[in-house]
């Protein structure tokens, strides 16, 4: 019995023991931190500004679980998805404005129309060339980046570690058939507060 609980307690510590160092990353993709270009203050910083946000979200009304995204880079705040009427929109943005060490706050947030199923997989197929391609693209860290499209506009957040891997990022968008605008919030890592070393 005794050998039994011993053999138990040694496959429960070999398991948790092989977890490796790694975190949600930039965009919740389950990025090792050691990719992410932002010292781990910067991004402790910011995983608490977003856990923060994203609860006092929720409370503001729960149907924002799912129609409303955000994240925080280097004490930036991004805003996406869709709401019933302006007044939602200006709140959220408020509520943004009100986290503690906010630096600025995009909001890209759109009023809801009509569900257009032809639209919405029109979307869905940019979103998924455009990660397709930064994925293949050998110049750049496509983990770094989150894409939202809506209404054949491509919202593109992330961080960039050279000025030629922002240009590729966005040559890759430009590429996409059908798209009618890019919009782009790319940091480059030199105008992160706090790098790494």
């Amino acid at each position: 019995m005794k050998l039994r609980f011993i053999f138990v307690l040694s496959l429960f510590l070999l398991f948790t023991a092989c977890v490796g160092v790694s975190s949600k990353g930039i965009f919740g993709t389950g990025v090792s931190v050691a990719l992410d270009p932002r010292s781990v203050g910067t991004q402790i910083d910011d995983s608490i500004m977003q856990k923060n946000l994203s609860a006092r979200i929720l409370m503001l009304d729960k149907k924002n679980l799912l129609s409303i995204k955000s994240k925080v880079l280097d004490g930036r705040i991004f805003l996406t998805g869709k709401v019933d009427d302006p007044e939602a929109k200006l709140k959220l943005t408020k509520l943004a404005w009100e986290t503690k060490g906010v630096r600025s706050v995009r909001n890209d947030i759109m009023i809801k129309e009509k569900f257009n199923f032809k639209q919405s997989a029109k979307d869905i197929l940019i979103t998924s060339q455009l990660r397709a391609a930064l994925i293949f693209n050998k110049k750049i860290k496509a983990t770094n980046y989150q894409i939202d499209t809506y209404k054949k506009k491509i919202y593109l957040y992330g961080i960039s570690i050279t000025k030629d891997e922002k240009d590729q990022v966005l040559k890759e968008a430009n590429e996409i058939s059908g798209v009618e605008d890019i919009i782009a919030s790319i940091l480059l890592v030199d105008d992160l507060r706090i790098q790494k070393n």
